[in-house]
């Protein structure tokens, strides 16, 4: 015989019946086409007004008599209507109540979720007022230009203010209009006029020099073209040695030093150049245009990319010490010598920080011999950040990296000035650096997809988030690309809050666009998770694989607006400091990041998450095998380098910008683009100072469910420890199952059950994230009394 079980709800009277009023599409249909024509016809009433009014105010008190005709060209209903809101009501103001009218039923019309209607009429209505008591000054005049509401109110004001008084409130109001709804602030508007005087100037000067061209110019072209014979593709710094016979000489078409008498005596030759830089700024003069007939960037046709005088040149090119090469090259040479590695050839390669010595051994000389001196070479050389590679990928050599004495700052502006980079045809071009042999190194974060970048404090990882967003802000329209921010430590990334309406995502009804509050973090995430879901609803509906047949599909108007399609930008989700957020929020932070990284790189959301902590709590395994591209400056430990990269070699980086780059096949030593923070300023500055869109770009709207159980659970059920597990709750006023395992000695599991099942008998509060749950209980005697009750 089963037994009946006997459920007792707790929560049981504290339910409350709603009532919803919720239109269907042909109700929205219908009252949207009434009001868009209602607000019409109040617009036809009101023209009309402004020219019949004195006629038609004497016959507004016969309005049933059917004889009485007035002038309003929608008859009486017109000449009410527009006397009691134009008359009695605002004046000429009230035509904005029309418009709003209108912008409402147009809307409900088209079945467009907008979240800013609300905000449109309770900034409406504020223009209507303040209008209405602007023209309140002329009232004497024409007493339709205020109406008598405008009028009143101007009145009063003056009662008490006075004349001047109420002209300065009127000022003050019209000042905190501009800067709180159309966010205009002095610093915009004297960049703004700033720019164009610049542009205005460059453009007089270039026709002055094209005016003034003289036979001197031809002269001093002459002389300059003998320079340009040097082959530009040439970028490194290069290093022969040789081993040579003791009485044979080596005819050669460069001059070598002297040769002394000992036949093992290496010989070298340094010839270095380098990259040649584009003198004409192409990406300041660039326009966005694409084939097909819609162009995104229409919008900001305007828009002018950054200059490359807003950064910085730092120093000169590489120099090549002589000495220094000599030296070194010597030691390798003696140090394994002394271990009998006779080398049959080296070749080395002068970069910004390090040089890169490429040795031949003699045939029968086991590789795994010279990787295990890689400690006495860097003694013999007196050099911290020795690296040797056995092999080197690709090559039939072994390298063995020397940091320079004096190295040399790589600037941001040689990087973007490089032809490489001007002339990079990628979809997110990232100009990160330059390598060992000087050359730019350039790659497409769309092809990454995504990226990990980790390295110990101050060793170059906020620089190196400066480079990409800097790198992505002088090559892609504000159509083209949007940036999420996520900045735990709410000084990173806030430069880039000037660049808001331009390239900046966010939450609708959020206040920064630079995300710094976790909460905001997961929601954040989860709304990209709907974006995402959205975008591929798009493609299938489109009938393509990714957003660049998608994109390419829109331009040519092959797809409908109507059914939803609109061209979709990338989005770049920058996470500074992910420990932080992985420690605080834990999985859900890391669910979403997961399902991101597995699956938004055919829609173009693209992640590069920072950490100086890459420890294997905090990069887990899902994550490290969806981002493929690694960046690693130094860290402190081999673990944490096998960590990032799945081998050593981050611990031996010297810091300030030397890093390791893989992609899932060899590492890449470079060295990092530096950009000071004054550079960043001045471009978000320039950026800002132009016309932006109304707002930043509008992520989907999300809101977090509680994580409790919501359900309530048989008292039959509870666990047996449930009274003393709520005894040691309420006596300690902490919610949360940690306590419940130390205190009961249980396992996580149970301890988990246990805390449910408090939620469902009303004891603590439900889940809220990393914090403890909330006590609802106050002392035992309550407790006893809440349980009896049962």
């Amino acid at each position: 015989m089963a037994k009946k079980k006997t459920r007792t709800k707790t929560n049981t009277g504290k339910k409350s019946t709603k009532f919803s009023f919720k239109l269907n599409r042909q109700q929205k249909v219908v009252l949207g086409s009434f009001l868009m024509l209602f607000g019409l016809a109040l617009s036809v009433a009101f023209i009309s007004f402004l020219f019949n009014w004195e006629v038609d105010q004497s016959t507004l008190g016969e309005f049933s008599n059917r004889e009485v005709e007035t002038k309003n060209w929608l008859s009486k209903f017109g000449a009410s209507v527009s006397d009691f809101f134009m008359y009695k009501g605002f004046g000429v103001a009230a035509f904005i109540f029309s418009i709003l009218v209108s912008y409402s039923g147009f809307h409900l019309f088209l079945g467009v979720k907008s979240t800013k209607l609300r905000e449109s009429w309770f900034w409406g209505i504020l223009i209507m007022l303040w209008l209405a008591i602007f023209f309140g000054f002329f009232a004497a005049k024409n007493p339709l230009l205020g109406g008598r509401i405008g009028y009143e109110m101007n009145d009063f004001l003056q009662d008490y203010l006075g004349f001047f008084g109420t002209i300065l409130l009127m000022l003050f109001l019209f000042i905190a209009y501009l800067s709180l709804r159309l966010k205009l602030t002095p610093e915009l508007i004297g960049g703004f006029v700033k720019s164009k005087k610049e542009s205005l100037n460059k453009e007089f000067q270039s026709n002055k020099e094209e005016i003034s061209a003289t036979e001197e110019e031809t002269d001093w072209k002459e002389q300059v073209a003998p320079k340009q014979e040097k082959p530009a593709e040439k970028t490194s710094a290069e290093i022969k040695l040789e081993k040579t016979p003791p009485k044979e000489e080596i005819p050669s078409p460069s001059p070598k030093p002297a040769k002394k008498e000992d036949s093992g005596e290496v010989e070298m030759e340094v010839e270095t150049t380098e990259e040649e830089e584009v003198e004409e700024d192409k990406i300041s003069n660039k326009i966005v245009k694409d084939f097909g007939e819609f162009d995104p960037t229409l919008e900001l046709s305007n828009y002018k990319f950054p200059t490359l005088e807003l950064l910085q040149e730092y120093g000169g090119g590489i120099t090549v010490d002589q000495e220094e090469l000599e030296e070194h090259k010597n030691r390798i040479v003696d140090t394994l010598k002394n271990y009998k590695i006779e080398i049959a050839q080296i070749k080395a390669t002068v970069g910004p920080t390090v040089t890169l010595y490429e040795i031949v051994p003699e045939a029968g000389i086991r590789i795994s011999k010279i990787k295990n001196l890689e400690d006495d070479i860097a003694l013999s050389l007196s050099a911290l950040g020795i690296r040797i590679i056995a092999p080197i990928p690709g090559k039939g050599t072994i390298g063995i990296e020397v940091p320079n004495k004096n190295s040399t700052i790589v600037s941001m502006r040689s990087v973007i000035a490089s032809p490489k980079f001007q002339n990079a045809e990628m979809e997110l071009p990232m100009a990160l650096g330059k390598t060992i042999s000087n050359e730019t190194f350039v790659v497409d974060l769309a092809k990454m997809p995504h990226m990990l970048m980790a390295g110990a404090t101050g060793q170059g990882k906020s620089v190196g988030l400066n480079a990409i967003l800097t790198s992505l802000l002088y090559s892609k329209h504000p159509a083209e690309v949007k940036f999420v921010l996520v900045d735990p430590k709410k000084v990173e990334l806030t430069l880039f809050n000037k660049i808001e309406r331009h390239y900046l995502a966010k939450l609708p009804d959020s206040g920064d666009a630079i995300i710094t509050d976790n909460t905001k973090v997961i929601n954040t995430l989860n709304s990209l998770c709907i974006e995402m879901d959205d975008r591929y609803e798009l493609l299938k509906n489109a009938m393509v694989r990714n957003i660049k047949e998608y994109n390419v599909k829109f331009k040519a108007r092959k797809l409908n607006p109507e059914e939803g399609h609109k061209f979709l930008p990338y989005i770049v989700l920058v996470v500074d400091e992910f420990a932080d957020l992985i420690m605080t929020a834990g999985k859900e932070v890391e669910t979403p990041i997961a399902r991101l990284a597995q699956l938004a790189r055919a829609i173009g959301i693209h992640l590069i998450i920072a950490t100086q902590r890459p420890s294997v709590n905090v990069i887990t395994g899902i994550i490290k095998a969806n981002f493929p591209a690694r960046i690693a400056f130094r860290v402190t430990s081999k673990i944490d380098s096998r960590t990032i990269l799945d081998g050593q070699g981050a611990d031996q980086l010297i810091g300030r910008g030397d890093m390791l780059f893989t992609q899932g096949n060899e590492l890449k030593r470079l060295q990092c683009a530096f950009v000071d923070t004054p550079e960043v300023d001045k471009i978000t500055e320039f950026i800002g100072s132009q016309k932006a869109y109304p707002e930043a770009h509008q992520l989907p709207a999300y809101e977090a469910d509680d994580s409790g159980t919501g359900v309530d659970i048989d008292v039959s059920e509870r666990d047996k420890l449930f009274r003393e597990a709520a005894e040691v709750i309420v006596t300690a006023q902490q919610g949360s199952a940690s306590l419940l395992q130390r205190k009961l000695k249980l396992g996580y599991n149970r301890a988990g059950r246990i805390i449910d099942q408090l939620e469902a008998a009303g004891i603590v509060g439900p889940f809220e994230g990393s914090k403890a749950r909330q006590v609802l209980v106050t002392d035992l005697a309550a407790l006893d009394q809440l349980l009896n009750e049962e």
